[in-house]
């Protein structure tokens, strides 16, 4: 262990998560991976296009991180999503708040930097908003609601919230065995559901963005949960996972990290503040977004149109900002990589996102039929 070089793995980490989402912002950008635009085909055209491609990532994320844990190369347990403890209440107000927001601020978190990447001066302000509202939900105003009214109404769950631990408990069997069940099952009937659709099956772009966004997520779980672990951290002589917010294994999710890198541009001269896996992945996905446009020449900048579009914009990112870490992650925080460990959590804010969402769709086309 006196060879390990916890700097040295950080800065693998850290560049790890940069590579990761330069791909996946290159990638979202061409395929026009967005789960705001899914939701607004589904509900307003029937079109179930681009919720196949945000699905098919999921079945993807899902095979590959649980063949990571099979494998032995990480241990899912030590994350975020799979804990004993199950707030509810916070996961459907979380969610329900993030899917409004990402529909007034015209994308969710990672669409943002997407945006801001080719061009959107629209997403530069969601993107403050959005990291002001995190920040406030992770350590001020709103974090001291969230801590006394929300997260204490929950259950508690000996085995763990996800469904291999769940599994096994409820019916004696070997997690080993449950996992593998529970991945080709749930991952199986999502392939299903993508794949028998004809027109999806042509679609070179949502097979694409789908299957590629889906590998970036399993990236980032074997680049912090293996190349970033440490058994016995020299200095604390602790187990330890380097260059992470959370001091756990990590993979892609854009809220709390948007919170962390306007932290770090404010207290840049403090040398306690470093760039982390999360932040080097916000960063990379506005790059990558930014390589595509720029070499496809579809850069373009984009401002608001009137008073009333900026005021939903703000307003969209205070309550991405809110939601997305009341709820422990976004449409890739928990949409993608919570689901990918297969955690009650992350379906329910899943499900309460597409609601908040399809709602506030719903509200727009009715409020615009009046005003007609």
């Amino acid at each position: 262990m006196n060879d390990v070089d916890p700097a040295a793995i950080a800065h693998t980490v850290v560049w790890g998560g940069f590579a990761l989402a330069f791909i996946f912002g290159a990638v979202a950008n061409k395929t026009n991976f967005c789960t705001m635009g899914a939701v607004s085909d589904m509900v307003n055209m029937g079109d179930w296009g681009r919720m196949r491609m945000w699905l098919l990532a999921i079945a993807v994320a899902i095979l590959g991180a649980s063949a990571l844990q099979l494998a032995g190369l990480v241990d899912l347990s030590k994350s975020l999503y799979v804990g004993a403890n199950f707030p509810w209440l916070s996961y459907l107000v979380g969610g329900l708040a993030f899917g409004v927001g990402m529909t007034l601020g015209s994308g969710c978190a990672s669409k943002t930097l997407i945006r801001i990447g080719g061009g959107s001066l629209k997403s530069v302000v969601v993107f403050v908003f959005l990291a002001i509202a995190a920040y406030v939900t992770l350590k001020g105003l709103f974090g001291a609601f969230r801590a006394a009214v929300l997260d204490p109404v929950a259950l508690h769950l000996p085995a763990g919230q996800d469904l291999p631990s769940l599994l096994a408990h409820a019916f004696g069997a070997d997690k080993r065995s449950m996992l593998m069940l529970a991945a080709a099952l749930v991952a199986g009937l999502l392939l299903v559901f993508v794949f028998i659709d004809r027109e999806f099956r042509r679609n070179f772009d949502g097979i694409l963005g789908g299957v590629i966004v889906g590998l970036v997520v399993i990236g980032g779980w074997y680049v912090s949960g293996k190349l970033g672990y440490l058994a016995e951290d020299p200095n604390t002589l602790q187990e330890a996972f380097v260059a992470t917010n959370s001091g756990r294994l990590e993979s892609l999710s854009f809220v709390a990290p948007q919170a962390y890198l306007l932290e770090l541009l404010m207290f840049w001269t403090d040398t306690t503040r470093v760039v982390t896996f999360g932040i080097a992945s916000a960063l990379g996905v506005v790059a990558g977004s930014a390589a595509y446009a720029l070499a496809s020449g579809n850069f373009r900048w984009e401002s608001f149109r009137d008073p009333k579009d900026t005021a939903n914009h703000m307003l969209g990112g205070v309550l991405m900002g809110f939601g997305g870490v009341t709820a422990t992650g976004c449409t890739v925080g928990q949409g993608i990589t919570g689901f990918s460990t297969l955690a009650l959590g992350s379906m329910l804010t899943f499900l309460a996102i597409v609601a908040g969402s399809a709602l506030t769709m719903k509200w727009q086309y009715a409020r615009m039929l009046r005003e007609a």
